[in-house]
């Protein structure tokens, strides 16, 4: 079971207690909020970020590759009316470092996509989500 425990800690702003771990969420300070922590939907992206990024590099180093930096990045478009919700999800895999398999590495990131991350399921379930692999130098 999953689970985790916020206090309400004054203004929008809530200590959240999970796995042993505390952080505060909060809002703006045009919404009421004093920019104490991250928002709720933008730690949705933070998840899915780190769900789909632990699956690839567990995939990529079953798969004997190394030698290779990683960064993703999530991007959301969300709706005008409220609730505002995702409307569509937009994550880039960037992949630096030379000689890289790019066969490996896209069939990493898809077996993340099609059959591992728990948080791309949940959220492909509200909104489109689209993926992408980019290469630097």
């Amino acid at each position: 079971m999953a689970g985790s425990r916020g206090v309400w800690k004054g203004g929008m702003a809530f200590e959240i207690s999970q796995d042993d771990h505390v952080f505060l969420l909060d809002s703006t300070p045009d919404m009421g909020g004093r920019d104490l922590g991250p928002r709720p939907k933008a730690l949705l992206l933070s998840g899915l970020i780190g769900c789909t990024g632990m699956d690839v590099v567990s995939i990529l180093d079953k798969m004997k590759v190394a030698g290779y930096g990683l960064e993703i990045r999530a991007e959301a478009d969300l709706s005008e009316d409220h609730p505002v919700v995702f409307t569509r999800i937009r994550l880039t895999y960037v992949f630096s470092g030379a000689n890289l398999p790019g066969d490996r590495i896209e069939r990493a990131v898809r077996l993340s996509q099609e059959k591992y991350c728990g948080v791309s399921a949940m959220l492909r379930a509200a909104a489109p989500l689209e993926w992408e692999i980019a290469y630097e130098p």
